[in-house]
């Protein structure tokens, strides 16, 4: 069995841009433009690695944000660039089958899902996955807060001798540090560090939080926003149901609504998702008072906010909705990356 350590680059369109109003067969956060990986062996040494361009087909113009973290051209594509579906399979071939994927967070797997989806191609194989930000934390300091790579180095005492937002230096930055952990106990232990995770919330709390609380297994952000809505959309003080307002998004995959309990006034309520190993959904929920800084923000937010729909006919209703689908999955689109 070998540890294959994965990083990747993807593209986004510039939100309003052709690309980004192009419909997709599958819904993808990003297309793959580079993929870099680091093979380590089960006694967890560094062995061989795997690097490869990819040529978007759908997303072609590099975004400049992209283009300026990478280091990546358009040319640079073009020349050296191969089809995804050429790349996945020297890529599943160099992987061989007995192997673990492990990432330096949760986004690298399921874009790599999305992408395999879109194309059609079997996901299957990369089932087996952890995210070794997660067995870094409960072997090191015990937080639950995300470190960036540079700051784990830096713990480590690991210099960088390769460049930066590279998939292939990434990688092999990251393996470094995997090949310091007690792999094999960190994926015994890995529920107890994501639950850790979860209920660290990331640091996410504002001054004024009260309640939360983490959820699992949704189908999709549909799901679980109706269900932050719906049924679990309690009060905080008698658990009665509450009625939900409006969501509105925030960067980093965060939505607020202000909820009102019949008897025990406004609540506001922010949400985190991520996608949890299997693909499925995860909520974590907070609950503020209605007099925090957050529903404060809230308020702001909602004072910028198209007309409530109630207030428009119905052919415009029809259009609005579509434009703020638009709207809101560009701006998630664009806080992706």
């Amino acid at each position: 069995m070998d540890y294959i350590v994965l990083d990747m680059e993807w593209n986004q369109p510039w939100p309003g841009s052709p690309s980004a109003k192009k419909v997709l067969p599958v819904h993808i956060r990003g297309e793959i433009i580079q993929i870099g990986a680091i093979r380590v062996t089960e006694d967890q040494l560094v062995q061989d690695e795997f690097q490869v361009l990819v040529k978007p087909k759908f997303y072609r113009h590099l975004n400049r944000r992209v283009s300026k973290l990478t280091g990546i051209k358009e040319a640079r594509l073009r020349d050296e660039g191969i089809p995804f579906p050429d790349a996945m399979a020297q890529f599943r071939q160099w992987c061989g089958d007995d192997i673990i994927f492990l990432t330096w967070g949760f986004d690298d797997i399921g874009i790599l899902r999305e992408n395999l989806q879109l194309f059609g191609l079997d996901e299957s194989w990369t089932e087996r996955w952890y995210n070794a930000q997660m067995i870094f934390n409960a072997q090191t300091d015990g937080s639950t807060s995300q470190k960036a790579l540079k700051t784990a180095m830096e713990i480590f005492s690991i210099e960088a001798s390769r460049p930066a937002h590279d998939a292939l230096g990434d990688a092999y930055h990251t393996a470094l540090i995997c090949a310091r952990l007690n792999l094999k106990q960190g994926i015994e232990q890995y529920g107890q560090a994501l639950k850790s995770h979860d209920d660290g919330f990331h640091g996410a709390e504002l001054p004024g939080c009260i309640a939360r609380k983490v959820f699992y297994d949704y189908a999709d952000k549909r799901a679980a926003l109706s269900a932050m809505t719906g049924e679990e959309n309690k009060c905080p003080v008698c658990s009665r149901q509450m009625l939900g307002s409006r969501w509105f998004a925030q960067p980093g995959h965060r939505y607020m609504d202000l909820a009102t309990c019949p008897e025990h006034g406004k609540f506001l309520i922010r949400v985190r998702l991520s996608q949890q190993p299997d693909g499925l959904t995860r909520v974590s929920r907070l609950t503020y008072e209605a007099t925090s800084e957050a529903a404060a923000a809230y308020a702001r937010r909602a004072e910028k906010a198209d007309p409530p729909e109630q207030y428009l006919s119905r052919r415009r209703r029809r259009r609005h909705a579509a434009s703020q689908e638009i709207r809101d999955g560009q701006k998630e689109d664009s806080n992706n990356q």
